[in-house]
């Protein structure tokens, strides 16, 4: 261990996960950083380590801990919200679990997730969606969604570049922007700048092929979806990247739309990923009306977070949906809900956004069998009908449980698959 911490006890048992430039190299026992979180966190984040250490365990391994902080607790102990002991914990051990946080209200970050991200360089947002058997949806096939959204996590409106109406800095870039670039913005304007680039475009969407080519057994597509016919520059530009990549880096493994009809007839050969592209508005409808025809999207940042929401709707809500941020070799995994800090300290909420997030974390680190388990005990636990209020209050003949019950059915049910 190279780094020094003051306020981060390191487990004495585990090792760090390495990275070698290409691949994570996972020991059995890792040491694996965890920020709690803000409000519901201290009820999510104990379940979910229950859960994920359990499956380590039944499937001859094991997890050490190590609690790094972030947000309310961290403005406590060290005066700041995000202190650079946990960024340089992360940055060491590579994977990291992480609950809800809150976002300041008065100064500091716009938000600590968004800070996370840019800081540690974690350029793709991976959201996976699809359905569990027994959690109710609005939808009458929800089973019939189940894609992953690769959403570009560092710039886009998302970088923050922005000035509020009436500041001197609007009025300069207003000034500039009307007197030298003929454009005509008006003085109670607020302005924003979007800036999406080639090299941030071009390592997402590689982050995005590659994961379609290691799990083509059950994807066969990945969608470039962005609003290119408007701003042409931007995402239009977005969209051509993309092509580019698909053409020119992945040989036969990968052909584009227009290849698959104008040389292929539509016939898309074994074990080659088809590259298309779709307008993001038309996408938003698309993935309630054909789900089942789509399935890896890469986004530029704002067209990703719309449509992960929109189909995490489809398959139960944002409560149980899974997220995780993926750089070159380090990752940090967290559920999408926030911290909904009326029902922290009671043991009553639904832990599955942050288990299931802990599943992609365990996916991601190559512990492919106890991914599954945690997957297949999740699952029988929501046909067995013990849940939590907000599914039970959605289902007849249920039985209500606790956030920390919940979680030890969950391992229980493990037994019937390990």
């Amino acid at each position: 261990m190279s780094t020094t911490y003051k306020k981060v006890s390191v487990p004495e048992e585990g090792e760090a996960i390495e990275w070698d430039g290409e691949e994570l190299e996972v020991p059995n026992e890792p040491i694996i950083p965890q920020i709690e979180g803000d409000g519901i966190g201290k009820d999510t984040s104990p379940a979910t380590k229950t859960v994920l250490k359990a499956a380590a365990e039944k499937t001859g391994r094991n997890i050490h801990w190590m609690d790094v902080q972030a947000g309310e607790t961290a403005e406590e102990n060290y005066g700041e919200y995000l202190p650079q002991e946990t960024l340089n914990a992360i940055e060491e051990f590579r994977v990291a679990l992480k609950g809800p946080l809150t976002t300041p209200v008065s100064g500091g970050f716009r938000s600590l997730n968004v800070a996370i991200r840019q800081k540690l360089d974690l350029y793709a947002c991976m959201r996976p969606v699809y359905h569990l058997e027994g959690i109710p949806s609005p939808v009458r096939k929800p089973e019939e969604m189940d894609m992953v959204v690769f959403r570009e996590n560092t710039e886009d409106l998302y970088a923050g570049i922005e000035w509020p109406q009436g500041s001197d800095e609007v009025d300069i870039l207003r000034n500039f922007l009307n007197e030298k670039l003929g454009t005509n913005i008006s003085s109670d304007a607020g302005i924003g700048i979007k800036p999406i680039t080639e090299k941030a475009s071009k390592r997402l969407i590689r982050k995005a092929i590659d994961y379609a080519l290691n799990h083509r057994d059950r994807f066969q597509t990945v969608t470039l979806v962005h609003k290119g016919n408007i701003m042409k520059f931007t995402e239009g530009a977005f969209r051509n990247w993309g092509y580019e990549v698909a053409e020119k880096e992945y040989g036969d493994e990968v052909i584009t739309e227009n290849t698959l009809w104008e040389e292929r007839e539509g016939e898309n050969p074994e074990d080659t990923i088809v590259v298309n592209d779709r307008l993001a508005d038309n996408m938003l409808q698309q993935i309630v009306t054909r789900p089942s025809n789509y399935d890896i999207l890469a986004t530029p940042n704002l067209n990703g977070d719309y449509l992960s929401d929109a189909a995490a709707g489809q398959v139960g809500g944002l409560g149980i949906a899974p997220g995780s941020n993926i750089g070159d070799g380090k990752g940090v995994f967290e559920p999408t809900h926030g911290t909904a800090p009326k029902h922290a300290g009671k043991d009553k909420v639904n832990p599955t956004g942050e288990i299931l997030s802990g599943r992609i974390m365990l996916q991601y680190m190559g512990w492919d069998d106890a991914q599954k388990l945690v997957k297949k005990a999740l699952e029988q636990t929501y046909k067995d009908k013990t849940v939590t209020y907000d599914i039970h209050r959605q289902i007849k003949g249920g039985e209500k449980v606790k956030c920390s019950e919940f979680a030890e059915l969950v391992v229980k049910n493990m037994e019937s698959f390990a």
